[in-house]
């Protein structure tokens, strides 16, 4: 935007170098490109505006007017959006370019991009891993260079777990902080929108433009003023701070190395803005299966009567899960869900009773595979298929602010967040 303010590169000229580095690029990041509408909405761009002339990258689980709206499933693929996202809206009226649609896990479902749809979508930094999911096109094509600005959405990790896999700055804000919808379900009250980025004034200038209370979302929260702005301005704040690290947050089996690094990393942080550290004894429980059963909610909700016909369609994971779904909830099932959901509730408020901040790793491990399963070990120690994301959900079952930050890099020379 400064560029496009002092005449050294127009919004036209950064459109097409970003239109060419999606058609060079592998990674498999678009799963649609808006060449005419994007180029016409560039010639126009105001850059007085706060995201003027920028190109914009659009998770293709978020509806654009005119776009695919697959939710990256082949059951779905015929279907076209007809109205944007309210976050699509704000993010226009700031004079950002919508362009491409990058790819996602089928519905959001898992933190591995690959679907029947659209294939298998890679890591920048070592392209036979994978960028994470769901928001899995958008932080590759970020971290990769093809365009500066992405949405993306975190309904158990898919936010911070594509930002910790690439090296970025995914926030995933208090719940109700950027409205959702219109049409939008509630499903398990876990998803949040946002985006991923490479820097924290970028990641502050999104939300500046897309925070606020809006009547199709009777969850958000009224407007917050100068994220951006308060930059830096707040340092003072900070000092005095209470802050506690926890790498596996009780819940979660972490590699060794990651565990090192998140240390020294959160170490840094709390030395370089005063807070005082603190012991915290922080013993999250289990929430997965319960966060996995309830969200199965919004999947058949987007399938509507083309369940179960459509069942072939699905890839395994989602397929499994709606039938596991249909099994098993019932009344008792809802009650024992919602009693995990108290329980974890008032562990988190345990914890914010004694401390102001927890420091914990993003992600178990780096980057897995970009194909097959996900993994049940790494590091020569055993986990279980739960722990792929438990270090984000409990923060979506809270409710509270979470963010992925760079922590540096491990040995096979992929990112730790």
């Amino acid at each position: 935007v400064d560029a496009f303010r002092s005449g050294e590169r127009h919004p036209r000229e950064e459109l097409e170098a970003t239109f060419a580095a999606v058609d060079a690029s592998a990674l498999n990041v678009a799963s649609h490109v808006d060449r005419d509408a994007a180029l016409a909405a560039s010639d126009a761009a105001d850059a007085s505006q706060p995201l003027g002339g920028v190109p914009l990258a659009v998770k293709e689980l978020l509806r654009v007017e005119g776009w695919p709206d697959t939710q990256a499933s082949v059951a779905l693929a015929d279907r076209i959006a007809d109205h944007d996202a309210t976050m699509v809206a704000r993010l226009r009226e700031a004079g950002a370019v919508a362009a491409v649609q990058t790819t996602s896990s089928e519905f959001g479902g898992v933190n591995q991009t690959t679907t029947k749809l659209h294939g298998v979508t890679r890591n920048p930094w070592k392209v036979d891993r994978t960028p994470g999911g769901s928001s899995g096109g958008s932080a590759a094509g970020v971290a990769g260079g093809l365009f500066a600005l992405a949405t993306a959405s975190d309904g158990g990790g898919s936010i911070r777990i594509p930002a910790g896999f690439c090296g970025l700055v995914g926030l995933k804000s208090t719940y109700g902080r950027i409205p959702k919808g219109p049409f939008g379900g509630a499903g398990n009250h876990t998803s949040v929108e946002g985006t991923v980025s490479r820097s924290v004034r970028d990641t502050a200038r999104f939300l500046d433009v897309t925070n606020g209370a809006h009547p199709r979302d009777p969850f958000s929260l009224p407007r917050v003023d100068g994220y951006e702005a308060g930059l830096g301005r707040h340092r003072d704040e900070l000092s005095g701070l209470t802050a506690a690290i926890v790498v596996d947050l009780g819940c979660a089996v972490v590699a060794p190395e990651t565990e090192e690094l998140v240390t020294a990393a959160a170490e840094q942080l709390i030395a370089a803005t005063g807070m005082r550290r603190v012991d915290l004894d922080l013993r999250l429980p289990s929430v997965m299966g319960a966060w996995g059963l309830t969200g199965s909610i919004g999947n058949r909700r987007a399938l509507g009567d083309r369940w179960p016909a459509c069942a072939d369609d699905l890839t395994g994971m989602m397929r499994a899960g709606i039938r596991r779904a249909e099994e098993r909830v019932d009344l008792d099932a809802m009650v024992q869900a919602d009693n995990r959901r108290v329980e974890l509730n008032e562990a988190m408020a345990d914890a914010f009773d004694e401390v102001d901040i927890v420091l914990c790793a993003t992600n178990p491990s780096t980057a897995f595979d970009a194909e097959g399963h996900l993994p049940s070990v790494f590091g020569g120690r055993e986990s279980n298929p739960g722990n792929n994301g438990a270090l984000t959900t409990p923060a979506n079952i809270y409710g509270n602010p979470s963010a992925s930050l760079p922590a540096g890099l491990a040995s096979d020379g992929l990112p730790v967040g």
